[in-house]
Formats: C-alpha cells, sequence, structure tokens
C-alpha cells in the first residue's frame, strides 16, 4: 500500500468517525428536544400526549389557585384564542403572576391538561429591576419638585 492510498484510508475513516459521532449525539438528544407550544397549537395539532414539551402563553387573570399543600400551583395559560389548565408543583419564579408570560415545560395528560415540571416566567420589555425603579422614582419626584 502507497502513502497516497494509506492517507485516502486515514482521511475516509477520520470523516466515518466524525459521522457516527455526529449520528450518536442526534440520536441522544432527540429524547431531550422539548417542542413550543402554544394552546392554540396543542387544540390545531392535537395533543402530544406524554412528550416533553413547552407551553407558552400569558397567565390568564384570575386562574391562578394555590393547593393547601402549599406546594402544589393550579392556573390557566391562554393565548388570547385558546386556554389550557396547567398544574405544577414546586417553587414559582418571583415573576410568576396572572397577565404575565409563562413557559411551562412538561407533557400533556389525555384528558387535555398539562402538568409541568418547570416554569420560566417572562417579563416584558419595560422590565426594570427594583432599585433602577427606586432611583427613577426619585429622580421624577427631583423633578416635579424643581419645577414647581
Amino acid at each position: 500500500m502507497t502513502a497516497k492510498n494509506q492517507r485516502l484510508t486515514l482521511a475516509l475513516l477520520a470523516v466515518a468517525a466524525v459521522i457516527a459521532a455526529a449520528l450518536l449525539a442526534l440520536s441522544a438528544l432527540k429524547d431531550q428536544a422539548a417542542f413550543f407550544y402554544s394552546p392554540s397549537d396543542a387544540r390545531r395539532d392535537g395533543l402530544p400526549v406524554g412528550r416533553a414539551v413547552r407551553l407558552g402563553g400569558m397567565v390568564a387573570a384570575g386562574s391562578v389557585r394555590h393547593a393547601p399543600d402549599g406546594v402544589t400551583v393550579r392556573f390557566v395559560v391562554t393565548d388570547g384564542q385558546a386556554s389550557t389548565p396547567v398544574t405544577f408543583a414546586g417553587i414559582v419564579p418571583d415573576l410568576f403572576r396572572e397577565r404575565s408570560g409563562v413557559i411551562a415545560e412538561g407533557a400533556f395528560r389525555p384528558d387535555g391538561a398539562f402538568v409541568a415540571t418547570d416554569l420560566l416566567a417572562k417579563h416584558d420589555e419595560k422590565y426594570m429591576p427594583p432599585p433602577l425603579v427606586q432611583t427613577a422614582a426619585g429622580a421624577m419626584h427631583e423633578t416635579k419638585t424643581l419645577r414647581r
């Protein structure tokens, strides 16, 4: 075997090894992928029962209910066109509240309810940390005082 054939063989083996590693990585990640649904998408496309998905939308006003155990929270996620009841057992994020955005990770049950294993609260683009709000409020108060 000549040096040219050896290099070609080694190059082909390296390419095959890289392709095999990529296929193994993709097959391992396939089970970890979580698809994103809104309540309307879930209604239109059918419920992916038992599959790990993300449900996103707004927490419906007046829908948050805390169970007596102090850990379980029930609420409704809506996108304005459809709604989905959600149950979550755990500590809710600080930004979680009615009429705010939420992404719930979990799975649908056959009855159409969603059981969340994790909650991600979203805030709007007008969000300001509390210290910054106090600074801005103080500056506005000083400006009003100077104008008088």
